[in-house]
């Protein structure tokens, strides 16, 4: 650390959160920049978020996020709430179809606004602060940290379940395992972005093996005229409007992550070419690839025998590989811990600019000048998913989050929209059809609204999570002339942060 600057950032650089108010200059705990010494390269000593993500990187991450443990394990969530295999079918190519229609929204809001932060971005400079403030609220405090928990769970319950055979599995060991995937992840992050990156082309390829592995042999199953599972395959189809829209969230769950490499846009090579050609690449691949699987699901299992299975892959396995069905809970195992991987990469960038704008704690806004990684950011959100390891209620808290969610993409389309109308000048590298968002919006509203008179608990309990974010908005960011005893406090930690993880704030680049 001794070859840099100590020295005040630029007027107005500290965070809401931070600080306020009007503490004398003299008094003030200066907090360690990156800025360069005279006459040292000034690109290479910038510290900043590096530009280390190519077009192969941009589609393993969004493959391997949306690819997690879903599609091996909850299939059974479409069959029942649509109450046939043909309506199941017909929402996961709808589904899929949906999906990429988002993705093309947001190509167009990611390369139009090209920041690091997804849906926060956007909804930031769409419509402001407040609403931008509650996303990333109810994401960093809910819906990253049990995404997380909920990966680690599931990774560490297949890694140990091939020693507990028709046993209960020992709830302590489980969290032990999810505990030590979320600290080692964390590192790894925290270490190197590229090899994070390099580890996750890894963990795409493992996954897309499994599945084609299931396609094959449900194909092969097919073909040999075993097709009873799609006689009358629209029968018993519901007709309720509400549970066609549960349907779907449970579908749009196992596509869950198409838009996470937003979060990233400030490391990828050439952002205006690699973010879209990566959305054009990973959705039809994702959305062919689980149709056929599901198909090959069908073809092996009755739909009873799926509503049975709390592991579809697996049961799927032990009917079709003899011998070799061991290596089904492996596949589960390493796809939750790929997707565990690059979630806990990409919403680490959503913690790190809601800070760097001034919404969170000004001590998540730090890089480790060595690593050039939001350390401080990665270890906060470790730190929380770790908590809810321990929750008793942690799959509560995802269904009424899930709502929220699906919530923000809605205000995020509208996002889109409300700009073509009040800021046509922004220059937009990718334009799509007006037709595109509008319709995405319609589907939004019909997502959200239809679950109130079905789960209206789960809604409510959403919409409550989203509003205790409006006092914590008024009182740590809008109140700006905070007492300055306060002020000293939230700057001595940020400067003891800074020490205990070697990190500086990001260099402005004019």
């Amino acid at each position: 650390m001794s070859d840099r600057k100590v020295g005040r950032p630029n007027s107005g650089e500290y965070s809401s959160m931070a600080s306020g108010g009007g503490i004398p200059e003299s008094e003030t705990t200066e907090p360690l920049t990156g800025t360069a010494d005279e006459g040292s390269e000034e690109n290479s000593s910038r510290v900043k978020l590096k530009k280390e993500l190519g077009l192969l990187e941009g589609v393993s991450i969004i493959l391997g996020i949306i690819i997690g443990s879903g599609i091996f394990v909850s299939p059974k969530g479409v069959l029942a709430t649509t109450g046939s295999v043909g309506l199941s079918l017909v929402v996961w190519v709808v589904c899929g179809l949906l999906s990429m229609v988002g993705a093309l929204c947001y190509a167009e809001l990611g390369t139009s606004i090209p920041k690091s932060g997804g849906d926060y971005a956007y909804i930031h400079e769409g419509f402001g602060s407040l609403p931008a403030f509650l996303f990333l609220w109810d994401a960093n405090l809910i819906f990253v940290p049990t995404t997380n928990a909920i990966m680690a769970l599931t990774f560490a319950k297949y890694v140990i379940q091939p020693f507990f055979p028709g046993c209960d599995m020992p709830q302590s060991a489980i969290r032990l395992i999810a505990a030590l995937a979320i600290c080692f992840l964390t590192f790894i992050n925290c270490w190197n972005v590229r090899i994070t990156t390099k580890v996750q082309d890894v963990f795409m390829v493992t996954k897309v093996t499994a599945l084609l592995i299931i396609i094959a042999a449900g194909m092969t199953h097919l073909a040999y005229g075993h097709n009873e599972n799609f006689n009358n395959a629209f029968e018993g189809s519901t007709t309720d409007p509400g549970q066609v829209a549960i349907s779907f969230y449970t579908g749009i769950y196992s596509y869950a992550g198409w838009n996470y490499l937003n979060f990233m846009t400030e490391e990828l090579k050439e952002p205006y070419k690699n973010l879209p050609r990566a959305i054009y690449i990973s959705l039809p691949l994702v959305t062919v690839v689980y149709v056929l699987a599901n198909v090959a699901y069908l073809a092996v299992l009755s739909p009873n025998e799926m509503m049975a299975s709390d592991a579809i892959a697996v049961t799927f396995g032990d009917q079709m590989l003899g011998s070799f069905s061991w290596i089904m809970p492996l596949f589960v195992a390493l796809s939750a811990f790929g997707g565990l991987s690059v979630h806990i990469m990409t919403s680490s960038r959503l913690c790190f600019v809601g800070a760097r704008q001034g919404h969170f704690p000004d001590f998540l806004a730090l890089i480790n000048y060595k690593c050039s990684t939001p350390a401080t950011s990665l270890v906060f959100l470790g730190l929380l998913s770790l908590c809810y390891l321990f929750t008793t209620n942690i799959y509560s808290l995802i269904e009424y989050s899930s709502f929220v969610e699906s919530m923000f993409i809605f205000v995020t389309i509208s996002c889109l929209l409300y700009m073509r109308w009040k800021r046509p000048d922004i220059v937009r590298p990718i334009k799509i059809n007006l037709i595109i968002p509008i319709t995405f919006l319609l589907v939004c509203g019909f997502l959200v609204l239809m679950p109130v008179y079905v789960r209206p608990r789960e809604v409510g309990a959403g919409v409550a999570i989203t509003a205790t974010g409006i006092p914590a908005y008024f009182l740590f960011v809008y109140w700006r002339n905070k007492p300055e005893c306060i002020q000293r406090f939230l700057l001595k930690v940020t400067r003891g942060v800074q020490i205990l993880t070697l990190s500086v704030r990001e260099d402005k680049v004019d």
